[in-house]
Protein backbone atom coordinates (compact mmCIF):
# COMPACT_ATOMS: atom_id res chain seq x y z
CA UNK A 1 0.00 0.00 0.00
CA UNK A 2 1.24 3.47 -0.93
CA UNK A 3 0.60 6.40 1.36
CA UNK A 4 1.00 10.02 0.38
CA UNK A 5 2.60 12.46 2.84
CA UNK A 6 -0.56 14.57 3.01
CA UNK A 7 -2.65 11.51 3.91
CA UNK A 8 -0.28 10.52 6.70
CA UNK A 9 -0.23 14.13 7.96
CA UNK A 10 -4.03 14.16 8.04
CA UNK A 11 -4.14 10.95 10.06
CA UNK A 12 -1.57 12.20 12.52
CA UNK A 13 -3.20 15.62 13.01
CA UNK A 14 -6.67 14.13 13.51
CA UNK A 15 -5.42 12.24 16.59
CA UNK A 16 -2.24 13.99 17.72
CA UNK A 17 -3.61 17.47 18.34
CA UNK A 18 -6.72 16.27 20.19
CA UNK A 19 -4.40 14.05 22.23
CA UNK A 20 -2.29 17.08 23.20
CA UNK A 21 -5.34 19.05 24.37
CA UNK A 22 -6.71 16.13 26.38
CA UNK A 23 -3.26 15.45 27.85
CA UNK A 24 -2.99 19.07 29.00
CA UNK A 25 -6.32 18.79 30.80
CA UNK A 26 -5.52 15.45 32.43
CA UNK A 27 -2.08 16.70 33.48
CA UNK A 28 -3.54 19.57 35.56
CA UNK A 29 -7.13 18.60 36.36
CA UNK A 30 -8.05 17.44 39.88
CA UNK A 31 -8.61 13.73 40.53
CA UNK A 32 -7.83 12.73 36.93
CA UNK A 33 -4.31 14.13 37.09
CA UNK A 34 -3.49 13.48 40.72
CA UNK A 35 0.00 12.24 41.52
CA UNK A 36 -1.55 9.30 43.39
CA UNK A 37 -2.75 7.90 40.03
CA UNK A 38 -0.04 5.86 38.26
CA UNK A 39 1.39 7.38 35.11
CA UNK A 40 0.34 4.40 32.98
CA UNK A 41 -3.29 4.85 34.03
CA UNK A 42 -3.17 8.58 33.26
CA UNK A 43 -1.64 7.94 29.85
CA UNK A 44 -4.21 5.24 29.11
CA UNK A 45 -7.03 7.53 30.24
CA UNK A 46 -5.73 10.28 27.99
CA UNK A 47 -5.62 7.98 24.96
CA UNK A 48 -9.09 6.58 25.75
CA UNK A 49 -10.68 10.04 26.03
CA UNK A 50 -8.99 11.09 22.79
CA UNK A 51 -10.33 8.06 20.94
CA UNK A 52 -13.84 8.79 22.25
CA UNK A 53 -13.91 12.48 21.29
CA UNK A 54 -11.91 12.33 18.05
CA UNK A 55 -14.75 11.14 15.74
CA UNK A 56 -16.85 14.24 16.49
CA UNK A 57 -14.06 16.78 15.99
CA UNK A 58 -14.10 19.11 13.02
CA UNK A 59 -11.43 18.20 10.48
CA UNK A 60 -8.20 19.92 11.61
CA UNK A 61 -6.05 21.90 9.17
CA UNK A 62 -3.60 19.78 7.25
CA UNK A 63 -0.14 21.25 7.76
CA UNK A 64 3.33 19.71 7.58
CA UNK A 65 3.94 17.79 10.77
CA UNK A 66 7.42 19.22 11.39
CA UNK A 67 6.63 22.83 10.39
CA UNK A 68 6.59 25.88 12.65
CA UNK A 69 2.82 26.16 12.20
CA UNK A 70 2.36 22.62 13.50
CA UNK A 71 4.48 23.41 16.57
CA UNK A 72 2.39 26.55 17.22
CA UNK A 73 -0.86 24.57 16.95
CA UNK A 74 0.53 21.95 19.34
CA UNK A 75 1.43 24.62 21.91
CA UNK A 76 -2.03 26.18 21.56
CA UNK A 77 -3.77 22.84 22.13
CA UNK A 78 -1.65 22.19 25.21
CA UNK A 79 -2.45 25.67 26.55
CA UNK A 80 -6.19 25.15 26.08
CA UNK A 81 -6.15 21.81 27.89
CA UNK A 82 -4.05 23.16 30.77
CA UNK A 83 -6.36 26.18 31.14
CA UNK A 84 -9.45 23.96 31.40
CA UNK A 85 -7.91 21.80 34.11
CA UNK A 86 -6.31 24.76 35.90
CA UNK A 87 -9.58 26.70 36.28
CA UNK A 88 -11.19 23.71 37.99
CA UNK A 89 -8.09 22.88 40.05
CA UNK A 90 -8.19 26.36 41.60
CA UNK A 91 -11.39 25.41 43.44
CA UNK A 92 -9.62 22.47 45.11
CA UNK A 93 -6.70 24.69 46.07
CA UNK A 94 -9.13 27.21 47.54
CA UNK A 95 -10.52 24.49 49.83
CA UNK A 96 -6.98 23.52 50.87
CA UNK A 97 -6.18 27.15 51.66
CA UNK A 98 -9.35 27.45 53.73
CA UNK A 99 -8.32 24.33 55.65
CA UNK A 100 -4.92 25.89 56.36
CA UNK A 101 -6.65 28.92 57.91
CA UNK A 102 -8.80 26.72 60.10
CA UNK A 103 -5.83 24.59 61.16
CA UNK A 104 -3.82 27.66 62.14
CA UNK A 105 -6.68 28.97 64.25
CA UNK A 106 -7.05 25.61 65.98
CA UNK A 107 -3.33 25.42 66.74
CA UNK A 108 -2.71 22.59 64.28
CA UNK A 109 -0.79 24.65 61.76
CA UNK A 110 2.36 22.58 62.37
CA UNK A 111 0.61 19.19 62.14
CA UNK A 112 1.62 18.59 58.52
CA UNK A 113 0.80 15.73 56.19
CA UNK A 114 1.92 14.97 52.67
CA UNK A 115 -0.61 15.92 50.01
CA UNK A 116 -0.26 13.34 47.21
CA UNK A 117 -2.35 15.43 44.84
CA UNK A 118 -0.03 18.44 44.87
CA UNK A 119 3.15 16.81 46.12
CA UNK A 120 3.57 19.20 49.07
CA UNK A 121 3.06 19.14 52.84
CA UNK A 122 -0.18 20.70 54.09
CA UNK A 123 -1.88 20.82 57.51
CA UNK A 124 -3.78 17.67 58.33
CA UNK A 125 -7.05 19.64 58.37
CA UNK A 126 -6.41 20.73 54.79
CA UNK A 127 -5.76 17.12 53.79
CA UNK A 128 -9.04 16.09 55.40
CA UNK A 129 -10.90 18.75 53.42
CA UNK A 130 -9.04 17.73 50.26
CA UNK A 131 -10.17 14.11 50.62
CA UNK A 132 -13.69 15.25 51.46
CA UNK A 133 -14.09 17.46 48.37
CA UNK A 134 -12.46 14.83 46.15
CA UNK A 135 -15.16 12.35 47.15
CA UNK A 136 -17.79 15.05 46.60
CA UNK A 137 -16.33 15.78 43.16
CA UNK A 138 -16.69 12.14 42.18
CA UNK A 139 -20.20 11.97 43.68
CA UNK A 140 -21.24 15.04 41.67
CA UNK A 141 -19.82 13.40 38.50
CA UNK A 142 -17.38 16.26 38.15
CA UNK A 143 -14.97 14.02 36.25
CA UNK A 144 -17.70 13.40 33.67
CA UNK A 145 -18.29 17.14 33.39
CA UNK A 146 -14.57 17.70 32.79
CA UNK A 147 -14.51 15.18 29.96
CA UNK A 148 -17.64 16.78 28.49
CA UNK A 149 -15.97 20.21 28.65
CA UNK A 150 -12.97 18.93 26.73
CA UNK A 151 -15.28 17.39 24.15
CA UNK A 152 -17.30 20.58 23.66
CA UNK A 153 -14.12 22.68 23.60
CA UNK A 154 -13.38 21.34 20.12
CA UNK A 155 -16.64 22.91 18.95
CA UNK A 156 -16.04 26.29 20.60
CA UNK A 157 -12.29 26.36 19.90
CA UNK A 158 -11.56 24.18 16.86
CA UNK A 159 -8.03 23.02 16.24
CA UNK A 160 -6.14 25.86 14.58
CA UNK A 161 -7.98 28.69 16.36
CA UNK A 162 -5.61 30.92 18.37
CA UNK A 163 -5.90 31.77 22.06
CA UNK A 164 -6.33 35.53 22.42
CA UNK A 165 -4.81 37.78 25.06
CA UNK A 166 -8.29 38.48 26.45
CA UNK A 167 -8.72 34.75 27.09
CA UNK A 168 -5.44 34.61 28.99
CA UNK A 169 -6.48 37.57 31.13
CA UNK A 170 -9.79 35.82 31.82
CA UNK A 171 -7.92 32.84 33.28
CA UNK A 172 -5.83 35.17 35.45
CA UNK A 173 -8.96 36.99 36.60
CA UNK A 174 -10.58 33.67 37.56
CA UNK A 175 -7.63 33.02 39.89
CA UNK A 176 -9.31 35.25 42.46
CA UNK A 177 -11.49 32.25 43.37
CA UNK A 178 -8.42 30.90 45.18
CA UNK A 179 -8.94 33.57 47.86
CA UNK A 180 -12.70 34.14 47.74
CA UNK A 181 -13.36 30.40 47.82
CA UNK A 182 -10.99 29.93 50.76
CA UNK A 183 -12.87 32.61 52.70
CA UNK A 184 -16.23 31.02 51.88
CA UNK A 185 -15.00 27.63 53.13
CA UNK A 186 -13.28 28.88 56.28
CA UNK A 187 -15.60 31.66 57.51
CA UNK A 188 -18.05 29.49 59.54
CA UNK A 189 -15.23 27.73 61.41
CA UNK A 190 -13.16 30.90 61.79
CA UNK A 191 -16.10 32.77 63.35
CA UNK A 192 -16.62 29.97 65.87
CA UNK A 193 -12.91 29.83 66.71
CA UNK A 194 -12.79 33.62 67.09
CA UNK A 195 -15.62 33.37 69.62
CA UNK A 196 -13.69 30.72 71.57
CA UNK A 197 -10.55 32.85 71.58
CA UNK A 198 -12.55 35.87 72.83
CA UNK A 199 -13.95 33.77 75.66
CA UNK A 200 -10.45 32.60 76.57
CA UNK A 201 -9.27 36.20 76.58
CA UNK A 202 -12.07 37.27 78.92
CA UNK A 203 -11.28 34.34 81.23
CA UNK A 204 -7.61 35.33 81.33
CA UNK A 205 -8.55 38.93 82.10
CA UNK A 206 -11.00 37.92 84.85
CA UNK A 207 -8.67 35.34 86.45
CA UNK A 208 -5.02 36.17 85.74
CA UNK A 209 -3.85 33.30 87.93
CA UNK A 210 -5.53 30.83 85.58
CA UNK A 211 -3.01 29.02 83.38
CA UNK A 212 -4.74 29.62 80.08
CA UNK A 213 -2.07 27.77 78.09
CA UNK A 214 -2.77 24.49 79.89
CA UNK A 215 -6.50 24.51 79.16
CA UNK A 216 -6.79 26.81 76.15
CA UNK A 217 -5.06 24.56 73.62
CA UNK A 218 -7.12 21.39 74.35
CA UNK A 219 -10.36 23.38 74.46
CA UNK A 220 -9.54 25.14 71.19
CA UNK A 221 -8.76 21.84 69.46
CA UNK A 222 -11.89 20.14 70.79
CA UNK A 223 -14.13 23.01 69.74
CA UNK A 224 -12.37 23.15 66.38
CA UNK A 225 -13.09 19.48 65.63
CA UNK A 226 -16.72 19.93 66.67
CA UNK A 227 -17.07 22.98 64.44
CA UNK A 228 -15.50 21.14 61.49
CA UNK A 229 -17.98 18.29 61.95
CA UNK A 230 -20.96 20.67 62.15
CA UNK A 231 -19.90 22.79 59.18
CA UNK A 232 -19.23 19.93 56.74
CA UNK A 233 -22.68 20.36 55.08
CA UNK A 234 -21.89 24.05 54.58
CA UNK A 235 -18.52 23.20 53.04
CA UNK A 236 -20.19 20.67 50.75
CA UNK A 237 -22.71 23.24 49.53
CA UNK A 238 -20.01 25.86 49.05
CA UNK A 239 -17.81 23.44 47.11
CA UNK A 240 -20.69 22.39 44.87
CA UNK A 241 -21.46 26.03 44.08
CA UNK A 242 -17.79 26.77 43.34
CA UNK A 243 -17.44 23.73 41.06
CA UNK A 244 -20.58 24.70 39.14
CA UNK A 245 -19.27 28.24 38.83
CA UNK A 246 -15.90 26.98 37.59
CA UNK A 247 -17.54 24.79 34.92
CA UNK A 248 -19.62 27.75 33.74
CA UNK A 249 -16.52 29.94 33.70
CA UNK A 250 -14.67 27.41 31.55
CA UNK A 251 -17.61 27.27 29.12
CA UNK A 252 -17.72 31.09 28.95
CA UNK A 253 -13.96 31.16 28.43
CA UNK A 254 -14.23 28.77 25.49
CA UNK A 255 -16.89 30.97 23.90
CA UNK A 256 -14.76 34.13 24.08
CA UNK A 257 -13.15 33.77 20.64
Amino acid sequence: MNFEYSTVSGWVSSLYWPLVRVAGMVMVAPVLGGNYIPVRIRVGLTVLITILVAPGIQAPPVVPVMSAEAILITATQLLIGVAIGFMVMLVFNAVVMGGESIATTMGLGYALMNDPNNGISVPIVSQFYSIFVTLLFLAFNGHHALIALVDVSFSYLPIGEPVTVAMLWRVIDWSQVLFTGAVMVAVPALCAMLTVNLIMGVMTRAAPQLNILSIGFPVTMMVGFIVIMLTLPVVAGTFQALISQSMESVADWLRMR
